[in-house]
């Protein structure tokens, strides 16, 4: 049985958002939110049945705001909005992040700001907890003036006249509503613009993000403490000391995760005395200050994202009670979600960037002292030679993705809107970025593991051996060459599915990582 969240509008926390994003709980709506919905209703109602113009209510949309709309056609309106704003392609979103973007305007909607119905909130909620997932095409949206094309598909599917995504197909939506015993949604005045008129979908898809990348950065952490041992590496540059006076918080933590998991290795301590190298290069030594500012890029974005999963972002907005109630503006407007995007981009890439690094140097016998590309017979065996070189494709890869969108703007719907965010391909580029850092970190995963054979009988850290020892219940040495694409995978897999991040989360006196309560 499904556990119960209930949204409290303007509240919502990540670690929430993360249990929706999962799958397995149902949604209720706080009942001290249900007064401030319908009184921002009444205020919509009164403007529907005025003779003045409000824009979205009795006006045309975007450019055509000047065209006045007789009060027996507002709800036609509504609804031509959605069928005229249906027009996205592509392969569809993923089922957890349409499950944010239903939840995640449910939530805007309830602060009472939007001027709809109980009804449409209601209507939202009761999708997401069917285990509906309207069929949201991909492509399609500025980030300006809202997420409209696929929020449009969303909110088509909840009328009964789009589509759902069913077991990875497209199905009609009316007969799943009739088969869930919901009613299809008619819409009044505003509604159908509140619900596409936001950044529900750019902040889904950047949420989707996130959250698929915390075990990433996780794995990344270990994964890297590894390569440290495997190349008999110095953790002096770990010590607190020389990170406390820099003072960056994320690149202290990191440190100190470095410091957890090297601590007690027999390889580290047979090397104490007699090496003659004085430093480590940067792709070893400087992994505090890459990742950590990394991590406090990440960081940045959580916050960002939260305040936009809890904001209004739709428009006209209506405050209740006030002599002015409805006032135009622009909170559709993606920008934050963009910039936050492009940040994580950034640091998607880099910690990427580091672990191509720390590949190149293992299979590089001036730098580790390893053999030739980890193989046992260099010559005859090739080793980790062309692993590499698909670390290194796709380390440029994301060179390439990371260009930020935001910097990026087409004016849309004859020059009304001429500035938008891009914030929706921003967010939604960063699936593939994400893929490509975790092949690299399984690469590495897979050097690092052979490295440390070539140290036997000396050990690791405790922690480190149990990486070692989780890797080869897969994936065996390579002593000579062989088919190595299934270990690749394999050692992607523990990288994506959150085997090391579980690991990392058993030491003692850890940091949090980016989760902000």
């Amino acid at each position: 049985m499904a556990s119960m969240l209930t949204i409290q509008p303007g509240q919502l926390t990540l670690a929430q958002l993360q249990d929706i994003h999962a799958g397995g709980v149902a949604l209720s709506l706080d009942a001290a939110a249900r007064a401030a919905i319908r009184a921002s209703a009444a205020v919509v109602q009164r403007a529907a049945q005025g003779r003045e113009p409000v824009y979205g209510v009795n006006t045309g949309f975007g450019k055509l705001a000047n065209q006045r709309i007789s009060e027996s056609e507002l709800d036609t309106l509504q609804l031509n909005l959605i069928r005229s704003h249906s027009v996205g392609v592509g392969e569809p979103l993923p089922p957890a992040v349409v499950r944010l973007m239903l939840a995640l305007k449910a939530a805007s909607l309830a602060r009472g700001h939007s001027g709809v119905r109980e009804e449409v909130v209601d209507a939202l909620i009761a999708v997401h907890n069917a285990g509906l997932v309207p069929y949201v095409p991909s492509q399609g949206s500025v980030g300006a003036s809202g997420d409209l094309a696929p929020l449009s598909h969303m909110t088509l599917a909840l009328l009964g006249e789009g589509d759902m995504l069913v077991d990875g197909h497209r199905r009609p939506a009316g007969p799943l509503l009739r088969e869930a015993g919901i009613a299809p949604l008619k819409l009044a005045a505003k509604e159908g613009l509140a619900l596409i008129n936001g950044t529900q979908t750019s902040t889904a898809l950047a949420l989707h993000a996130l959250l698929r990348f915390e075990p990433v950065l996780e794995a990344a952490l270990v994964v890297g403490a590894l390569t440290v041992d495997a190349a008999r590496g110095s953790d002096g540059p770990f010590d607190p000391r020389i990170h406390a006076l820099r003072g960056q918080p994320g690149q202290i933590d990191v440190a100190q995760y470095y410091r957890a998991l090297l601590a007690g290795s027999e390889i580290r301590r047979s090397h104490l005395q007699g090496d003659d190298r004085v430093q480590d290069p940067y792709c070893l030594r400087c992994q505090p200050q890459v990742v950590g500012a990394c991590l406090d890029q990440l960081r940045h974005a959580a916050l960002v994202l939260l305040r936009e999963a809890n904001a209004v972002t739709d428009n006209p907005l209506v405050f209740a009670g006030d002599e002015v109630a409805m006032v135009s503006g622009g909170n559709f407007h993606a920008e934050p979600v963009a910039l936050a995007a492009d940040a994580m981009a950034v640091a998607i890439a880099e910690v990427g960037a580091i672990a191509e690094r720390r590949i190149a140097m293992l299979i590089d016998a001036g730098v580790s002292r390893l053999p030739p590309f980890l193989a046992q017979d260099a010559g005859l065996n090739s080793g980790f030679m062309i692993a590499h070189v698909t670390a290194a494709s796709l380390a440029s890869e994301n060179k390439s993705l990371a260009h930020p969108a935001s910097v990026d703007s087409l004016p849309t719907s004859a020059n009304q809107e001429d500035h938008v965010s891009m914030a929706t391909f921003a967010a939604r580029r960063l699936g593939a970025m994400i893929d490509n850092t975790a092949h690299i970190l399984g690469i590495e995963l897979l050097a690092a593991a052979q490295g440390v054979e070539f140290l036997r009988p000396l050990r690791s850290s405790a922690p480190l051996e149990q990486v070692h020892a989780l890797l080869r219940t897969h994936c065996p040495p390579m002593m000579s060459d062989r088919y190595i694409a299934p270990d690749i995978e394999l050692a992607t897999a523990l990288v994506h599915d959150g085997s090391l991040a579980r690991i990392l989360r058993t030491l003692e006196d850890k940091p949090a990582l980016w989760i902000p309560a």
